[in-house]
């Protein structure tokens, strides 16, 4: 899929080198260096007029922001203190001290890394943190339910958390209260304990500008037709769960590049799956579809279809002449033959365009022999 390596609003992780150790932490591609600064002042002792920040060669500049400073996933920058610029409970030192709602943990690798720890209430300062950063962090914390000073990041427009992530941990229920965080744009609930009547689609249905929403790995049975008033959403992630069908009013989500609901108990897709014309990638493999709509053909700018371990027995009769960016599909044990496929009217152009996309990787690889793969099975 050829989507843009940053959007707005995305996450990137960053490594600290400071005082022989790595501070790792996440933040919005459009904070600026000044709120990286902030940010740090808690975790080093150091003020942030005392903080020169320095990445690749150059001296970060305050005002710019991540973006801008060419800084991406994974980025190490270094750290250097002037001396003296201390915070009130006294001088920095080497080894700079945490909030004692942290725990140090050192790696296998001698990296150190922060964890909360959320026995105790939550201080004062990680609300500023998340407030700061507006990037509520929360995977694997252990947490039964949404802690309450979440709802906190909701209530001031200037400072209000664009992105919630509460995956790998134990909750179950999602509350109303979600409708507080009017500003999210990014919700993450990988791999929870969530359940049908455990989800306030009520609260949810008023994120009106999210636009990415995950439930992979829960125990969703099904999605409500409330989900078609999320219009703004662009990335849709409900893999892993046991759904048996999608509601009608997908078809209203026509901002919906990416969606993804493999491994699941799907039968049909609704022939309203047409009108999500911004489809790029669509994954619904490991299901139990026996056929698609016809209407798939009206998805213009696919370029990526897995309908790998399915039941299928055709495929749209318009799906190659059509979806003229299709360039990736894969159908293997899915009941489709290559035969089949060629069959189909628009398959030379395909087979063309998917083998350019091969050839174009086996290029950026510095060539190569890989077998090309057909995408389906054999006779």
């Amino acid at each position: 899929m050829e989507i843009a390596d940053e959007v707005p609003g995305e996450t990137v992780k960053l490594q600290i080198k400071f005082g022989g150790e790595t501070i790792r932490m996440s933040m919005l591609t459009d904070s600026t260096i000044a709120d990286l600064k902030e940010l740090l002042k808690s975790s080093t002792n150091v003020l942030p007029r005392g903080q020169k920040l320095i990445h690749k060669g150059k001296v970060l500049i305050d005002s710019n922001t991540l973006r801008t400073s060419e800084i991406k996933n994974g980025s190490k920058i270094m750290l250097m203190a002037a001396e003296g610029l201390h915070q009130g409970e006294g001088p920095r030192i080497k080894n700079a001290s945490v909030l004692s709602n942290y725990r140090k943990i050192t790696n296998a690798d001698r990296t150190i890394k922060f964890v909360p720890i959320l026995a105790t209430p939550m201080a004062d300062s990680r609300i500023k943190r998340w407030k700061i950063t507006r990037v509520i962090g929360l995977a694997e914390s252990n947490l039964k339910a949404i802690p309450e000073e979440v709802w906190e990041c909701g209530s001031s427009s200037g400072s209000c958390a664009k992105v919630l992530d509460l995956s790998n941990n134990f909750i179950r229920d999602i509350p109303i209260n979600i409708s507080c965080l009017t500003r999210i744009e990014k919700l993450i609930l990988n791999s929870n304990e969530i359940s049908d009547d455990s989800v306030s689609w009520e609260g949810l249905t008023q994120l009106k500008i999210l636009k990415y929403l995950s439930f992979d790995k829960n125990n969703l049975t099904y999605l409500p037709s409330s989900l078609g008033a999320l219009t703004s959403l662009e990335q849709l992630h409900v893999a892993d769960n046991k759904l048996e069908t999608l509601p009608i009013e997908i078809g209203l989500l026509t901002q919906l590049e990416i969606l993804k609901v493999n491994n699941n108990r799907i039968i049909a897709i609704p022939s309203c799956i047409g009108d999500c014309s911004s489809l790029v990638e669509v994954d619904i493999s490991s299901n139990l579809l026996g056929e698609l709509p016809e209407t798939f053909g009206n998805l213009q700018k696919l370029k990526v279809l897995h309908l790998n371990h399915n039941g299928l027995e055709s495929l749209p009769s318009t799906l190659f002449k059509n979806c003229v960016e299709l360039s990736t599909l894969n159908i293997h044990k899915a009941g489709i033959t290559t035969d089949m496929l060629h069959k189909i009217e628009g398959w030379e152009d395909f087979d063309k365009r998917r083998r350019l996309k091969y050839q174009k990787q086996l290029d950026f690889r510095a060539g190569g022999s890989a077998e090309f793969d057909e995408g389906a099975d054999q006779n």
